[in-house]
């Protein structure tokens, strides 16, 4: 930003009259010797006052600011303010070297794993480096890798077989890219040369090496020692050692014996600038094979620092009747080596309820770099302790997700295809940046699903839904059954009734007049078989158009 830019209205945001700033002669306090801010007492704005340059203030610290005070008198007051600088694009990423040569032999396995040079890019967030491409393809396929700190790298793995005699030489580009707008990229030509066969690559002892160093540590102090080795026999059988994509800051920290692989401190330690490194290790035989690794070093935390005591104001003269309580000087003590880091983060989205189930969902026609969510968290501690970084811990498919190191974005790294699972899930660590870290772990569920009905069926089969949909089930099958008795009762007594009129119909014929009975005085027993004294004959008297038989 230019000189004299507005950067923010502090009499608005602190809620004070332009008047006071006036009369009370307001100033800025500032701790830093460069002074990239002035206060405009007539409208209560900051503005520009020199050239702010993030690179160079903050390096690749993420946020960057930078802490104020602003001072007034009758009566004496002061605030703080803490200004954020924004990042833009105005950097590629750039190699160390404009050509990385190779020398791989003829007989190398497919699948072999070759570390390439890592590219610069001083910007933060999505202006930094965020991917690689290589070109051609033929022999070879790129892979990108990412360390614990976000930063990304590139290897090269061998995916056809080489043949000295058809071709002696490949050559190569490497491409790395950032995500700024516009974007920028930089080159290195990868040259490689093709050897004769050698059987065995070298093999490290162990898969990470981890030491520390005190903060303190003298130059040439021992830090550890490496060891690599190789089945071959002889000549083929030498290894030597180095490091890998090892950043300027490191380079001059660290120093690898080629041949012995100690590891010594080249230069000064500083916990409060960085209190860990990640280094890669390589072993390289004769012809060109090599073994990886990865050293990490813990700088230990001294007592290196005393209390900064600053007079940030002094009243001056003081009357003999001022009350107790009254203002005298404004005194601030800052220690580097007292940050206590002792509350974890907190996650505020996605919200962890017991029993219901929140899932992102994500269509399948998602591109590359598709949004899912943003994990969101706060730390309550300050300063460094409370700078948080966002790391995927566990996932369905860690080859379609990846969560950024800084914002908490969690982005597809590929094309969704119908062969994913409609339920994802995912685990996301939290991590501040105290001595000793604390951290906490969210999970969020997705959904790679086009339609809502597909969501819900992946997503119903818990405990208290199986408990209820038992219980659903038994009175459904209960009411099933009292209907079909019912119906059944219903259904026989219809059927008598039929069954009863039918007969009746058969007996006295169909007619359309009433039957009119004749009950004569006596009855009798036709057989003579009853109860009664004789025999009698009785008569059955039919209407007029009663059918006869």
């Amino acid at each position: 930003m230019r000189p004299g830019l507005f950067v923010g209205d502090v009499a608005k945001d602190l809620g004070l009259d332009v008047k006071r700033l006036v009369s009370g002669r307001a100033r800025l306090v500032i701790d830093d010797s460069k002074q990239y801010v002035e206060l405009n007492r007539n409208k209560g704005h900051l503005v520009v006052k020199d050239r702010i340059d993030r690179e160079q203030l903050c390096g690749q610290k993420s946020p960057c600011s930078f802490g104020l005070e602003i001072l007034l008198e009758n009566p004496l007051e002061f605030f703080s303010v803490t200004i954020e600088i924004q990042d833009i694009n105005d950097h590629a990423p750039v190699f160390s070297k404009k050509e990385i040569t190779l020398e791989i032999s003829e007989s190398t396995p497919i699948g072999t794993v070759f570390l390439l040079d890592t590219a610069a890019d001083p910007d933060v967030g999505l202006n930094s480096l965020q991917s690689y491409s290589l070109k051609p393809t033929d022999n070879f396929v790129l892979k990108q890798n990412s360390r614990s700190d976000g930063s990304k790298y590139a290897e090269m793995v061998l995916q056809s077989v080489l043949d000295r005699e058809k071709q002696s030489e490949h050559s190569l580009v490497l491409t790395a890219v950032d995500g700024g707008d516009p974007q920028r990229s930089g080159t290195v030509k990868v040259h490689v040369t093709v050897l004769d066969a050698n059987d065995n690559a070298p093999i490290f002892t162990d898969s990470t090496y981890k030491a520390s160093v005190a903060e303190n540590s003298a130059k040439g102090t021992l830090i550890t020692k490496i060891r690599a080795s190789d089945a071959d026999q002889g000549y083929n059988g030498n290894v030597t050692y180095s490091f890998t994509h090892i950043g300027e800051d490191a380079a001059h920290l660290f120093k690898i014996f080629t041949d012995s692989g100690d590891v010594i401190l080249t230069g000064n330690l500083d916990y409060e600038t960085f209190h860990q490194y990640e280094l890669n290790l390589q072993a390289r035989d004769p012809w060109g094979l090599t073994g990886a690794s990865k050293l990490v070093i813990d700088v230990v935390d001294v007592n290196d620092n005393s209390p900064i005591i600053t007079m940030t104001s002094f009243s001056g003269k003081i009357q003999e009747d001022s009350p107790p309580g009254t203002v005298v000087a404004l005194i601030s003590v800052q220690d580097l080596d007292s940050d206590k880091n002792d509350n974890a983060p907190q996650v505020l989205y996605p919200v962890q309820s017991g029993g219901s189930v929140v899932a992102e969902i994500v269509p399948r026609s998602a591109d590359v770099g598709y949004l899912v969510t943003k994990v969101v968290a706060v730390d309550v501690d300050s300063g460094q302790n409370a700078w948080l970084s966002y790391k995927l811990q566990k996932a369905s498919d860690r080859a379609l997700f990846e969560v950024g190191l800084q914002n908490g974005e969690i982005r597809t790294v590929r094309q969704v295809t119908d062969k994913d699972a409609v339920k994802q899930r995912l685990t996301v660590v939290v991590e501040d940046n105290g001595q000793p870290s604390r951290s906490a772990t969210v999970n969020v569920n997705v959904a790679l699903a086009d339609s809502f009905p597909e969501v819900l069926s992946e997503f119903t089969d818990f405990t208290h839904d199986k408990e209820y949909n038992d219980n659903l089930t038994f009175y459904l099958i209960l009411a099933l059954v009292a209907v079909s008795f019912l119906f059944v009762t219903c259904l026989v007594v219809i059927i008598s009734v039929k069954i009863y009129r039918w007969r009746q119909s058969r007996l006295y014929g169909k007619s359309n007049l009433p039957v009119i009975p004749y009950y004569p005085p006596r009855y009798a027993d036709s057989l003579g078989t009853g109860t009664l004294q004789h025999v009698h004959n009785y008569e059955i008297y039919r209407t007029n158009d009663s059918t006869e038989k």
